[in-house]
């Protein structure tokens, strides 16, 4: 798949719209984290320098109704962009009208603006998450060119990506360009041998890439507590661990198919309460006790999991080994963790969600090849699926 990229596009004196991912946690009115808005630093100072006015559009949280406004405005989201980019980012509170279309005709060269959140159109019939068509069209003639560097709204057909695009010439960011790289580089031309490292707490949210991968790794490696569900279909205790009774017979059938290329945990540490005070037990997995709960993987199965991986060209992870928010249940993520960081010669990947938390927080971010910036639309592209996000973007 050869998509544009920003750097294809003739930008000065152009209005470029860009659609970003600023979806940000926030606490009364603070980022929390700010990952996604530096991993988008990058397309918008290209744009800036090369002469272009930069019109910034992104999403942020759900919003349901008139009331939910007051806490999801992106004007925090303006002033950290200020600071981080030392120039002025005019906020325009509104997504359509004279204000806006005044504002973006004031733009000079390199100046930069953040629309308020594109889902605000969503209390009056949805018409940002359904892609409404008339949004579409009139966000698209606000601009000349349209770069989408929002990797984790690509899964959505929304006016704000999919809606813009289908009226302008459209090019990928940098961050969605690496996205389609290394997320989509997995899929469709991996550099083999490859391992797959699941983990998570359901089976569930993960069929489909289960499914997908085992036709692309050499290796699939299950921790976190959907590999119960898999311990559960040997006929094993697993006491009161997490367990998804609906999924036991697709789980036995993937054994019974896989075989060795599947790869479990063979210890765990147990508890009887969700708890960092609980009193922790290591134990086999074949003896995890009726009363407790299996809540991290053990320190054989690290090792297991770090023997597997060597040699490996290709190593893809998405999903905690055990409940990594609890210090005392996090030991099996971080060895995990360290293990794929150690990987000089490997093409390492997270694909997004609390995986990419996991490791970010932890203090690993540097030693990955990839941290994805999409939970839901790495998983799907894990998957297989065609990405509506990336499907609209012009071919080269």
């Amino acid at each position: 798949m050869t998509k544009k990229i920003v750097s294809d596009l003739d930008l000065k004196g152009k209005t470029v719209l860009v659609r970003a991912d600023f979806n940000v946690p926030m606490k009364d009115g603070e980022i929390t984290d700010d990952n996604r808005i530096v991993q988008a630093l990058p397309t918008i100072k290209y744009i800036a320098e090369q002469g272009g006015k930069v019109v910034l559009f992104s999403h942020l949280g759900k919003v349901k109704e008139e009331s939910d406004k007051a806490s999801l405005s992106l004007k925090p989201v303006a002033a950290d962009l200020s600071k981080k980019l030392s120039k002025e980012v005019v906020f325009v509170p509104t997504t359509r009208g004279e204000q806006l279309e005044t504002a973006i005709k004031g733009l000079d060269e390199g100046e930069i603006l953040l629309v308020e959140n594109t889902r605000f159109e969503d209390v009056d019939g949805k018409k940002e998450s359904k892609n409404d068509s008339e949004l579409g069209e009139y966000w698209a003639s606000l601009g000349d060119l349209f770069v989408n560097d929002a990797f984790g709204t690509a899964h959505r057909e929304h006016a704000s990506n999919v809606g813009i695009a289908s009226h302008l010439e459209t090019a990928a960011g940098y961050l969605m360009d690496k996205e389609i790289k290394y997320i989509g580089g997995v899929v469709e031309n991996p550099d083999k041998p490859v391992v797959a490292i699941l983990g998570g707490a359901k089976v569930s949210d993960k069929i489909g890439v289960i499914t997908n991968l085992l036709k692309i790794a050499d290796k699939v490696l299950i921790g976190g507590g959907m590999s119960y569900t898999f311990f559960k279909a040997q006929g094993k205790e697993i006491g009161q661990s997490l367990l998804e009774e609906d999924k036991v017979d697709f789980a036995k059938d993937l054994l019974d198919r896989a075989g060795d290329q599947i790869v479990l945990p063979v210890d765990c540490k147990v508890a009887k309460e969700f708890s960092n005070d609980a009193e922790i037990s290591v134990v086999s997995v074949d003896d995890i006790p009726a009363d407790q709960e299996a809540m991290d993987v053990g320190p054989k199965t690290v090792e297991l999991f770090k023997e597997q991986l060597q040699g490996a060209h290709t190593v893809v992870w998405n999903g905690p080994m055990g409940v990594f928010e609890l210090s005392n249940f996090a030991k099996g993520t971080i060895g995990i963790c360290e293990a794929i960081a150690e990987l000089k010669d490997a093409n390492t990947i997270i694909g997004g969600g609390d995986s990419a938390a996991a490791a970010i927080s932890l203090g690993y971010a540097d030693d990955f090849s990839h941290i994805s910036t999409g939970g839901g639309a790495s998983l799907e592209y894990l998957e297989g699926k065609t990405l509506p996000g990336v499907e609209s973007i012009s071919d080269k």
